[in-house]
């Protein structure tokens, strides 16, 4: 209800997150905030988003059960996890490997099997797997990576980013939509968000 009376309407949306146990993505430190509606630091010094912003982007994307959808940046898995319960089947990205296997374990132990992960550099997308008929990224880019626009289906593809100042000052999210070769950006609401980096850490495992 409180999502509801925040903004989140739609109700496949709401359903989604019902669905799925946010306690089985934070740290156990954190499981007594499992459900305030706040992020949580996770590890790598990354968070898991509050339900409030999950919701919203969520909702953002306007998706189906027949699409394909691309995430960048998996973290704790939360917000993948409840993309899958809305679409046909959800493609993953994380650069940091540990994160990654925890989120992998978490999938299993809730039983969710609509969901292909990748150890990589998020900023270039899944070329492999593209085109996507829509696109989330969880962490904050300055400008719109241009990489990621062109793995968007030309065929009313969206892509939901937080935008901005990466130390998380003046950031907000847009809303991509492509058509053809063209595309045009709507600005939807402030944020704050771990910046999206280039590459792949120093002394993550191979």
């Amino acid at each position: 209800m409180d999502l509801r009376n925040a903004g989140v309407t739609d109700t496949h949306v709401l359903s989604a997150i019902e669905r799925i146990p946010r306690e089985a993505f934070v740290e156990e430190a954190f499981l007594d905030q499992a459900y305030a509606n706040q992020a949580l630091p996770i590890a790598c010094g990354q968070t898991i988003s509050q339900p409030l912003v999950v919701g919203l982007m969520t909702q953002a994307l306007e998706l189906n059960d027949r699409q394909k959808v691309l995430e960048v940046g998996t973290g704790s898995g939360y917000q993948a996890a409840v993309l899958s319960k809305l679409c046909r089947r959800v493609y993953t990205i994380e650069r940091y490997q540990d994160l990654l296997e925890e989120a992998e374990r978490r999938f299993a132990a809730v039983k969710l099997h609509n969901i292909t992960t990748l150890y990589g550099d998020g900023y270039k997308g899944w070329p492999a797997q593209a085109p996507f008929d829509r696109i989330l990224v969880t962490a904050a880019a300055r400008i719109v990576p241009h990489d990621l626009v062109e793995q968007l289906s030309e065929n009313g593809g969206v892509m939901v980013l937080p935008v901005g100042d990466v130390a998380g000052l003046e950031q907000e999210v847009l809303r991509v939509r492509k058509d053809g070769k063209n595309f045009t950006t709507e600005r939807l609401f402030p944020v704050r968000f771990v910046p999206l980096v280039h590459g792949m850490p120093a002394g993550q495992k191979s």
